[in-house]
């Protein structure tokens, strides 16, 4: 009898581009096991066969309350929460019809977000001791830092409702001093 293996099923948002993916673990006594990134699986379910990993990253955010964003990097991102609970909230900063769309949910250790260029990533953490898990399919570098854009989390048109509000929780002052969506530039992304 073959071993229970990770089954992963994808779901389009009203962001282009934009999917969550439900990922299963197996558990015992012993603890839980789960594949986070199986690209094969991942492709059949939705993400897109170009993207190629070239680096992993992990954030360690010991509080509850943590809050990240909004950053539209020049690269396509897979995240996903190794510990703990998180709200998501993404908008699209591409130039287009969807430019300005907001999309939130709750991400566990059971789901999974691609991430496009170009579209706005943010999280806030429910719990503490969250590890939340990146992978990337550029290199950061200062050129695409420059091309990067950011959005202030507490933008009144984006009226993203964070469980924790904004003035209870743990921010930087780099993200606190974010420009609002009506003071930035769409994102022209290639698809070469």
């Amino acid at each position: 009898m073959a071993a229970p293996t990770t089954e992963i099923t994808g779901h389009t948002t009203d962001i282009p581009g934009l999917i969550v993916f439900d990922v299963t673990s197996m558990g015992d006594e012993r603890g839980w096991f789960q594949e986070k990134f199986q690209k094969a699986k991942l492709v059949a379910a939705g993400l897109p066969e170009e993207f190629t990993v070239v680096q992993n990253s992990i954030a360690y955010n010991q509080s509850r309350g943590v809050t990240r964003g909004f950053h539209a990097e020049a690269w396509d991102k897979y995240i996903s929460v190794v510990t703990g609970k998180i709200f998501v909230a993404y908008v699209d900063l591409r130039s287009g019809d969807s430019f300005g769309k907001v999309v939130t949910l709750e991400v566990d250790k059971n789901k999974a977000v691609f991430v496009p260029n170009g579209v706005g990533n943010s999280y806030q953490t429910l719990t503490e001791d969250v590890y939340y898990l990146y992978s990337v399919n550029k290199y950061w570098t200062q050129e695409a830092h420059k091309i990067s854009l950011f959005v202030n989390l507490a933008d009144p048109d984006l009226a993203v409702k964070w469980p924790i509000p904004l003035d209870q929780a743990v921010i930087s002052e780099r993200d606190q001093n974010h420009p609002m969506l009506k003071d930035i530039k769409p994102m022209v992304v290639s698809n070469g």
